[in-house]
């Protein structure tokens, strides 16, 4: 009896030390998004480009390049007016973290932007795409 008490004691705290170590692994994520968010708002092209995953930085080797790609497709991640963050999805193993940001962007009209990170070999998360989508009702 005293066995099965000590393994159920167990089992929930890996469940647990498992939820926190994804609010953890969220809560960088959301970090990495603002940070990159206030470098665009800041004009600061390579710390914006940083946060940018290998795969990313592959398709536009130059912080430029990169600027002006999102200046054309994500101009409301680029300038957003406010945000906030929805829900967030992780995998099974913690190596990729699905965000979703509702922006008001310029015009005020109203985006959904779902941000995807993935752990590096470093263990750090990078921003590996964008999904933006144009809302029809007001988002916040």
């Amino acid at each position: 009896m005293r066995i099965l008490g000590l393994s159920i004691i167990a089992g929930l705290l890996m469940v647990t030390s498992s939820i926190a170590n994804d609010e953890m692994d969220v809560a960088s994520a959301r970090g990495i998004v603002e940070q990159q968010i206030t470098a665009f708002l800041s004009d600061d092209i390579d710390t914006a480009y940083s946060f940018a995953a290998p795969a990313i930085k592959r398709l536009y080797p130059e912080p430029q390049r990169f600027l002006e790609m999102v200046k054309r497709n994500y101009q409301p991640v680029y300038r957003p007016g406010n945000y906030a963050f929805g829900r967030a999805l992780s995998d099974t193993d913690g190596d990729t973290i699905a965000l979703e940001l509702l922006i008001t962007g310029p015009k005020g009209k109203d985006w959904r932007a779902i941000y995807v990170l993935n752990r590096q070999d470093n263990g750090k998360f990078q921003i590996s795409g964008v999904q933006l989508t144009k809302l029809k009702s007001p988002a916040i």
